[in-house]
């Protein structure tokens, strides 16, 4: 193997590619990234065996061949080169030798035949979607994803596709967050758990623009193709919960605030609760006002903001967290809030739109 390419493009490939890195040791075949010259392009490849990257980018190709080289210090080595044409070599003995200006270095590479294949996937079975709008989806979703190792259907985001229509769910049992896009073309209906560690990665290689991402499910592998790369993750396996259930859809107090004025007032109320437990916050809502309050042993915080209220008053309080989580996911002015008593889930959406939903459930307050 043989080729010539720009320092800047390959050390942006493997960067991306290095996602797939594994966190931990566990097979040191799994720490290589596998380099493939091919006609006029150079394919980049890593996967840690649940979540993979793949990146092509344009070189010249002297001599066509495949190599796998240690990740991490292949890429922490091409970083300082972005500057340069680079020449990459294989050389006797299984050695990768790195030419630039007038230097070269020499890494010792790993056994290829070692390395797992790239999965196939049938492509009959997916959608396309803007890589701007699944950026979206995912970002405005993820946060409320479980942590917990116990729970692990909820690690992820839930991905349904009926029809015409894209739904994005995901939740921890405290909150909930819910996206949906509409898509231009049918797509069938399906339904897939996509782990979390795997949207986020996803997420940060998805451009602003209006390129479009081809996402491919089969059993329990999913494939993103991008302009270039390509991603794909293992699912999550297990039934996840019926959120629909979840959603009340009946209320007793409706609320309109302004969403900045709301998010700063939320976040100088909660400065002295942020080390509790809870990050408690009580909202006191009558005569188009809600009083949010923060207290601890070091004193406490009110913040009276305006609203437009529709039906009863009512107290409660919140993980001041969880609310300023879903108003930074909202990108509008104003936002309803929608309550049906002190102990039950509030509603958070946006005045704007009807794509986004939120749940929180209340704390119970100590009489």
């Amino acid at each position: 193997m043989k080729l010539i390419c720009d320092g800047l493009e390959l050390s942006d490939a493997i960067g991306k590619v290095s996602k797939a890195l594994p966190q931990r040791v566990v097979n040191p075949v799994l720490e290589g990234i596998k380099i493939t010259a091919e006609g006029e392009t150079l394919t980049l490849y890593a996967t840690d065996s649940e979540f993979s990257v793949e990146r092509k980018i344009n070189a010249e190709i002297i001599e066509e061949g495949e190599i796998l080289v240690p990740g991490r210090i292949f890429s922490d080595y091409i970083k300082k080169l972005t500057d340069e044409q680079i020449e990459l070599s294989e050389t006797e003995k299984n050695r990768l030798r790195i030419r630039y200006n007038e230097s070269e270095g020499y890494l010792q590479c790993l056994d290829k035949d070692d390395y797992p294949d790239k999965a196939d996937i049938n492509r009959e079975k997916g959608f396309h979607i803007l890589e701007s709008e699944l950026k979206d989806v995912i970002n405005n979703t993820l946060f409320s994803a479980s942590t917990d190792d116990s729970r692990q259907i909820l690690k992820g985001c839930l991905f349904e596709i009926d029809e015409y229509t894209l739904t994005v769910v995901a939740l921890d049992g405290y909150r909930l967050a819910l996206a949906k896009k509409a898509l231009e073309q049918k797509s069938g209906r399906m339904s897939v758990v996509i782990p979390s560690r795997a949207l986020n990665e996803l997420s940060k290689l998805l451009g602003d623009g209006d390129k479009i991402a081809r996402l491919f499910v089969e059993e329990n592998l999913l494939v993103v193709e991008m302009e270039n790369t390509t991603v794909s993750t293992r699912l999550l396996v297990g039934e996840y919960i019926n959120y629909r259930q979840i959603i009340p859809e009946e209320f007793t107090t409706n609320v309109i605030i302004n969403k900045q004025q709301f998010e700063a007032a939320l976040d100088r109320a909660s400065l002295l609760s942020r080390g509790e437990k809870n990050n408690l916050v009580k909202f006191e809502i009558k005569e188009n006002i809600v009083c949010i309050t923060g207290n601890s042993e070091l004193g406490n915080i009110k913040e009276n903001v305006s609203i437009s209220l529709k039906g009863k008053d009512l107290n409660i309080a919140f993980n001041a967290k969880y609310i300023s989580d879903c108003l930074r996911a909202m990108d509008n002015d104003f936002v309803k809030m929608n309550f049906t008593s002190s102990v039950a889930p509030c509603i958070i959406t946006p005045c704007e739109t009807d794509e986004y939903l939120y749940l929180v459930l209340p704390v119970r307050m100590v009489s």
